[in-house]
């Protein structure tokens, strides 16, 4: 793992004058040297994925679904040694790596099936009205363009592949720039691409650094951009562009709603474990990971202490190890400032039942109780291991305390009543309602994203492809309908 990786620039390997090196969180080990596109090869890229945007769109359905079900097939062949990849480079426990090349797998998958199914037309009369006698109308969808993809770090492969597939399928061409910390994954898919019939130009995986995007994101040949990451940036790139199509999925705060009716040892046995789970799954480095637990006063005693014993029950470790839940954070700056938010937590009056200590670039799990509400971790992402757990009187109660964040990602809600998950879904400002579980459970082929400052726009392979093209509409004449 420690070679040098070129970079993909219309299809094919190329490398630049400079390169960086990618190094574990874990243990700092060098994992790969990557190589650098310098401004004259991103031009080329990018030229190259606009001039070609015509021939793609016409590129026949089962050549782009061919190449979609080559990809899921060569990924899910290769899924240990891309997954000790994903583990070395982003510090993930190699049991999720495998869950997410799995994830990877299908959403390719999807995508090839959804190819075959895009773009049958729909057809409309439009003889309803004297006007329109003789009229048939026939919708299609084609692309809006180019699409600039930009991945995050915590899922490095499967972000990408929520990026690329969907843009393939309606044959779009694109131009990924995967994280920093995390690019080679990104780079695996650029081999596999290549080993298709695409056309040259229709992708290119470019690992630039950050103080680069911006220009890719002004570039008027890129009309659609679709980012994964921070709120501030993802909303400085919407109004830096205002005129463009921008999909933002962002940050989170996620709740997980607990009420009065699932209340049995094995309901909350069943809660706390899925809680403890997955507030520290990636190191807590989910969009949708669990933050807030909210728990009705008739099951707040009962349910704190097994969350805690979970939360305790939880592998930290070394992230190669099958039996680590739990590795490092990205990078040791992520981890102190984790560190900062929990340290200040407690100055301000929350009690620290568990965790609360760093070493370097690992945090340990974290439960937190009687959170003041004014505190960074009551209202920002953590984007760590850390959880706060607070008493609610009533479903109003625990709802409203929902939706009092900046933040509507996705809930959680435990009960076992079908009116209650109704009403959820009606009262919560977040994008999706998990009713029986926590607000980490993400299929990849249901509609991703959000509510207030979670972003704009939805992931999920159809729904991506609709976010990638637009209506347009032929009018046939002098039909004898």
């Amino acid at each position: 793992m420690t070679s040098t990786h070129a970079f993909w620039l219309a299809g094919r390997q190329a490398t630049g004058e400079t390169a960086f090196d990618v190094t574990s969180p874990w243990d700092g080990r060098l994992v790969g040297s990557v190589s650098v596109p310098t401004e004259a090869q991103v031009e080329e890229a990018v030229a190259a994925a606009h001039a070609v945007l015509d021939e793609f769109a016409a590129t026949p359905a089962h050549v782009r679904a061919a190449a979609l079900d080559h990809v899921s097939k060569r990924l899910a062949e290769r899924t240990e040694e891309i997954a000790l990849l994903i583990s070395a480079e982003n510090g993930k426990p190699v049991k999720w790596a495998r869950g997410e090349v799995g994830r990877a797998v299908s959403v390719f998958r999807f995508a090839a099936e959804e190819a075959r199914r895009f773009n049958g037309g729909e057809a409309q009369r439009l003889d309803t009205d004297a006007g329109g006698e003789g009229r048939l109308a026939l919708t299609r969808r084609v692309p809006k363009g180019v699409v600039l993809g930009i991945a995050p770090f915590n899922f490095p492969l499967n972000l990408s592949a929520h990026k690329v597939a969907p843009a393939i399928a309606v044959g779009a061409p694109i131009i990924l720039k995967p994280a920093p910390a995390t690019p080679i994954s990104a780079l695996i898919l650029g081999e596999l691409l290549a080993e298709t019939e695409l056309p040259a130009g229709s992708w290119s995986v470019l690992p630039v650094p950050n103080d680069r995007m911006p220009a890719l994101v002004q570039d008027e040949r890129l009309p659609v951009i679709s980012f994964t990451g921070s709120g501030p940036v993802g909303y400085a790139i919407m109004d830096s562009v205002p005129r463009k199509h921008c999909t933002l999925e962002l940050g989170g705060n996620g709740a997980a709603v607990v009420l009065p009716d699932w209340s049995s040892e094995d309901d909350l046995d069943r809660a706390a474990s899925r809680i403890a789970t997955f507030s520290n799954y990636q190191g807590g480095q989910s969009c949708i990971s669990v933050q807030r637990v909210i728990a009705d006063a008739s099951v707040y005693d009962r349910l704190l202490p097994k969350i805690v014993a979970a939360v305790e029950a939880q592998v930290t470790g070394d992230p190669s190890d099958a039996a680590t839940d739990v590795g490092p954070l990205v990078s040791e700056d992520a981890a102190r400032r984790v560190e900062a938010w929990v340290d200040e937590a407690v100055r301000d009056g929350a009690k620290l039942l568990t965790g609360g200590t760093r070493d370097g670039a690992s945090y340990a799990p974290t439960v937190l109780a009687d959170l003041p509400a004014g505190t960074t971790l009551a209202r920002e992402e953590v984007f760590g291991p850390v959880l706060s757990v607070a008493r609610a009187d009533g479903e109003a109660e625990a709802f409203a305390a929902v939706n009092d964040s900046p933040y509507g990602l996705q809930a959680g809600v435990f009960t076992h009543d079908l009116q209650t998950a109704f009403r959820a879904h009606r009262a919560l400002e977040v994008g999706g309602v998990i009713i029986g579980d926590v607000p980490s459970y993400r299929a990849d082929q249901m509609p991703y994203g959000g509510a207030k400052q979670s972003g704009v726009g939805r992931e999920g392979v159809a729904y991506a492809m609709d976010d990638y093209t637009y209506e347009r509409v032929l009018v046939l004449t002098g039909l004898a309908l």
